[in-house]
This record gives C-alpha cells, structure tokens and sequence, in this order.
C-alpha cells in the first residue's frame, strides 16, 4: 500500500517462542519423577508391612507350638 510519499513499506512480524513449552515440558518431567518415588516409596512401605505380618505369624507359631508342647508334655507325667 502506498504511503502518502507514494512508497511501498513492508512490515516484518518475527515470530518468537515464549519458551512456555519447554517449560511445560520441565514441570510435566519433575511431575513424573514425584510420582515415581512416591509409587517407589509406597512399594516398600507395602514390602515392609507384609515382611512384618509374616514375621509375627511365624512367632505366634512358634509361641503356639511351644504352648502345644508344654501341654502334651503336661498330660504325660
């Protein structure tokens, strides 16, 4: 379009990236890390409580076996 001196002026638009997708991406990446410790941790906790039921099962066996002993050994004298 020409102006009033009758010149032709052409506008250059440059386009630039914010940066708002990299940064989305970086939130998006720590976000994945959280939850795989936290699924990690909670694994182990899980690990952990069933190690400790087991163990106390196999100590109330024991108990019990020594209680079943002590009560055949009992009725023999």
């Amino acid at each position: 379009m020409p102006d009033a001196r009758g010149t032709d002026r052409t506008t250059v638009i440059e386009r630039r990236g914010s940066g708002g997708t990299a940064i989305i991406a970086v939130v998006l990446l720590i976000a994945v890390i959280i939850g795989g410790i936290y699924l990690f941790n909670m694994q182990q906790a899980q690990t952990s409580k069933d190690h400790a039921i087991a163990g106390a099962a196999t100590s109330v066996s024991h108990a019990a076996d020594k209680v079943g002993d002590a009560a055949s050994g009992g009725t023999k004298n």
